[in-house]
């Protein structure tokens, strides 16, 4: 039975997340604000309004960092590593949250345990172990890592979605002679899209900022992502702030179009989640 709140409740709690958005808002805000500055207006004004925009600033950022090839291989790898673990992880989620079988709790806690494990503890252990595979350097060296070390959280949020459908889906399905990857795919699947949403989100932003393992695991510059190819940037472009401004700005536009694509699915989901809880 829900307790009805009281209204200093309500008040705390959207003052604190008011004043949290507006927190990481601010930078955000004057990072754009300053990518459409000239260096010496940003200079003597840093945090006043542009009085003339520069958008040439954008163009000049896009063909000094090379972010053509930079930004093609964020997206690859990105990608990739997303549909392998939103796949897996469904799949994984789905026979763990609607059958029973005897290994199934030491299976999740497997899955589970992924989760306590500092990713760039590992480090050194992928580094040789790409390297023995002959993988280093290679698109697979990046894709591989970002889908283990995605796949614990994927389950763990997709089979507590999953475990509280009823039983009576499956058992219509089979009924009408429906099989276990039909029930998957046109069933399960479809309903559990406000999850997925989430889980694609949180796999996506990970994935497009990661730094460290490409750093590590990437040495050629044609197949560097955002992220190193960003830091070059920043390292032979110190003195010009605004076109690094405009260079992250324009790393920051793919994640907001991905979360505003996403962003019903991902508000469905939380709604759900409430309920159930």
């Amino acid at each position: 039975m829900m307790t009805k709140k009281s209204p200093l409740y309500y008040i705390l709690a959207y003052s604190f997340l008011g004043l949290f958005a507006i927190f990481n808002i601010i930078p955000i805000f004057y990072m754009i604000v300053g990518s459409f500055k000239s260096e010496q207006e940003y200079a003597a004004s840093p945090f006043a309004m542009p009085k003339v925009f520069e958008f040439s600033n954008y163009s000049k950022a896009w063909e000094i960092a090379k972010m053509d090839v930079y930004f093609l291989n964020s997206l690859i790898v990105t990608f990739a590593s997303l549909i392998v673990t939103v796949l897996l992880g469904a799949l994984a989620a789905f026979f763990l949250s609607r059958f029973e079988f005897k290994l199934r709790g030491a299976t999740y806690s497997i899955f589970l345990l992924g989760m306590l494990i500092p990713i760039h503890a590992t480090l050194i252990p992928i580094f040789m172990i790409m390297k023995n595979m002959s993988l280093l350097d290679t698109y697979m060296s990046l894709i591989l890592p970002y889908t283990a070390f995605h796949l614990s959280l994927t389950i763990f949020i997709l089979e507590g979605f999953m475990r509280g459908f009823p039983r009576d889906l499956e058992e219509s399905a089979i009924m009408d002679g429906a099989g276990i990857y039909r029930i998957f795919w046109s069933i399960i699947l479809p309903i559990t899209r406000p999850a997925i949403a989430t889980v694609v989100i949180l796999n996506f932003i990970y994935n497009w900022n990661e730094y460290l393992f490409a750093l590590v695991l990437i040495s050629s510059e044609s197949l560097k992502t955002l992220p190193l190819g960003i830091a070059n940037f920043v390292g032979i472009e110190t003195a010009s702030l605004t076109l690094q401004m405009a260079a992250l700005t324009i790393a920051l536009v793919p994640i907001i179009i991905f979360y505003l694509l996403l962003q019903k699915q991902l508000v469905n989901g939380m709604v759900a989640g409430a309920v159930k809880g």
